[in-house]
């Protein structure tokens, strides 16, 4: 990247970063202030929900309390305390005391849970109660208000009940009065804007839409679909806690709603009685999210205005600064390239001046160093040549020199034995001869390495046929035993590769390997896949490297052994490089040597 396009985007990052911290801070803020508003807003509605629950329990209370101390109902308890009790009377009685003390419910029963009048039911006069109803009678007879499921004609609705007992003979009779729990309760409380309540009736055992009760008529909220509650009705209904939880009712954020959810359990301790009821008090996130969106759109403004006043401020430094710059980064392009000879226009005595003067005295002086290195490198590579050479050329020399010294003697001294010894040097310079000719031959091989023909190659059956090769020389008779293992991964991908050459090199490692344990040991071939790369390993138990000698086992004719080129372990190397892998050696004295081959996996 150019230096101005960097000094653009500073400046730009800089606005931009700068303008979206101020964005990001207002908006932690806004959303810390909304969400401290919402507990607020909330906590108040409880409270405003607990106050009017109370009101009204304590006015039932009051209601079923006069009913009971009142003369008509003091008649039917001491009528139906006689040895032959008759409710008929009294079938009516319910239904006018609730309607002149606007009750919803009100029964009157006995002591062994006979109803003997029920305003909300009538058809339930004469039915008996179970026992643990009447339990539950005695055991809240005289206390307030408290949350109760009645049972109606068209079904279950809530209701704040109030009992109290009349004991006006041996056998106590019971009233039992209430008012519906439902929307005209709601519709009381005094909701402040953006906020609603609804009421889920706690009836069956899966969510129903039907148990809702919404204080709302024809607004856009109460139309919305009611399922989206149920995964926090039923957080509820198992932990029997209060939750809060975001409801998204569509894409629009705007209609999101925040809802806390409040059990409402009946008479008791909570945890002995079953969940009658959730409160659920809903906070629109209308509000939050327009200021969010203006907080943006405002941002997104002045970072725009930012980023322009960056491109202008970029520009002018570039005419100022950088165009000096691009100078100096287009000539060391160029001296990277080759071209030593580029020089660069000094223009004024200021610290770009000064940059420019040095590279260009840098160029000449680096030109002079490049001729000096190249001639050193010459000279260095073709005294390495000819000390190799004359040390692979020198030992099959000296035994030729000996063998012709040989026949010229023998020609002047032993002529009659010249035969004799002329087939025998003959042999003798013919085996030198070879040898000279295998010397060249791998001068010649290294230098003409083929290019891989590469093919899908399954690594682990190129490893095994090296095993194969070398098992009759690993079971020869009279040599160290060498144990060869195989640890191959089998679940290895096929890469692209020559499947010869790559033979042709772990043999190179297979036959060090072997090399280096004269007195037996074990040798390992283990295969596996890291990532994107298939990992070959060849260790040995051997006497190990040094670290200079790993430092340089991959040069070509470096050898540590007293017979050899040197060139096996860089034909590995140059084998491995081919295939666009690495081969790497770890090694320490006493505790052997593992060549680690590492090849690319490529789909064929």
């Amino acid at each position: 990247m150019m230096f101005r396009r960097k000094l653009l985007t500073v400046f730009a990052l800089t606005v931009f970063l700068s303008v979206a911290a101020v964005a990001l801070l207002v908006s932690e803020v806004t959303r810390r202030a909304f969400g401290h508003s919402e507990d607020e807003r909330t906590a108040a509605l409880v409270t405003q929900f607990h106050r009017e629950f109370n009101r009204q329990g304590d006015l039932v209370a009051r209601s079923v309390g006069t009913i009971a101390s009142s003369e008509a109902v003091t008649r039917m308890a001491l009528a139906l305390n006689r040895a032959s009790p008759d409710a008929g009377p009294y079938f009516e009685l319910a239904r006018t005391i609730a309607e002149n003390n606007q009750l919803d419910f009100l029964e009157f029963v006995e002591s062994d849970g006979t109803i003997a009048s029920s305003a909300q039911w009538p058809s339930k006069f004469g039915y008996r109660e179970n026992a643990n109803a009447i339990d539950s009678f005695t055991a809240v007879a005289d206390r307030g208000a408290f949350l109760k499921q009645e049972d109606l004609p068209d079904g279950p609705t809530l209701g704040l009940f109030a009992v109290r007992p009349i004991r006006a003979g041996e056998r106590p009779v019971y009233v039992i009065g209430g008012r519906r729990l439902d929307k005209t309760f709601l519709s009381g409380l005094d909701l402040p804007v953006g906020m609603r309540v609804l009421l889920y009736q706690n009836r069956g055992e899966r969510f129903s839409p039907e148990f809702l009760v919404d204080a709302g008529t024809d607004s856009t909220e109460s139309k919305r679909p009611a399922e989206k509650l149920e995964p926090m009705v039923d957080a509820v209904r198992q932990s029997k806690k209060e939750t809060l939880r975001l409801v998204q009712w569509s894409g629009d954020p705007a209609a999101d709603e925040v809802f806390h959810a409040i059990p409402l359990f009946g008479a008791g301790n909570e945890r002995e009685h079953s969940l009658l009821a959730i409160l659920l008090i809903g906070n629109s996130r209308r509000t939050y999210v327009e200021l969010m969106r203006r907080i943006r759109s405002a941002a997104i403004m002045v970072a725009g205005g930012g980023v322009a006043l960056a491109i202008i401020l970029s520009t002018w430094a570039a005419a100022r600064v950088t165009r000096p710059v691009e100078q100096l980064a287009y000539a060391a392009q160029e001296v990277a390239a080759g071209n030593w000879y580029v020089r660069v226009d000094v223009t004024g005595d200021d610290e770009l001046g000064q940059l420019a003067d040095s590279f260009n005295r840098m160029t000449t002086e680096l030109l002079g160093q490049r001729e000096r290195l190249v001639q050193a490198q010459r000279v260095a590579a073709w005294r390495e040549l000819a000390r190799r050479l004359a040390h692979e050329l020198k030992n099959p020399l000296f035994p030729l020199q000996l063998t012709v010294e040989n026949l010229v003697r023998a020609r002047q001294q032993t002529p009659e034995q010249f035969d004799e010894v002329f087939l025998e040097g003959s042999k003798t310079l013919l085996a030198e001869l070879a040898n000279l000719k295998g010397i060249i031959a791998r001068f010649s091989e290294f230098s003409q390495m083929p290019q891989p023909r590469l093919e899908r190659v399954q690594l682990n059956d190129v490893v095994q046929g090296v095993t194969q090769l070398f098992q009759a020389q690993l079971d020869t008779p009279g040599r160290a035993k060498i144990n060869c293992q195989l640890q191959l991964d089998l679940n290895l991908q096929p890469l692209a590769a020559d499947a010869e050459l790559l033979h042709r090199a772990i043999s190179n490692l297979v036959l060090n390997a072997l090399d280096a344990m004269p007195q037996g040991g074990t040798l390992t071939l283990r295969t596996r896949q890291e990532g994107s790369k298939i990992l070959i390993e060849v260790a040995d138990t051997g006497l190990g490297l040094t670290s200079e000698q790993c430092d340089q086992i991959f040069t070509p004719y470096y050898t540590s052994k007293a017979h050899g080129s040197g060139l096996g372990l860089a034909i590995v190397q140059s084998v491995i490089s081919d295939h666009g892998g690495r081969v790497h050696v770890q090694s320490e004295p006493g505790r052997g040597t593992t060549f680690v081959i590492e090849l690319p996996v490529a789909a064929t």
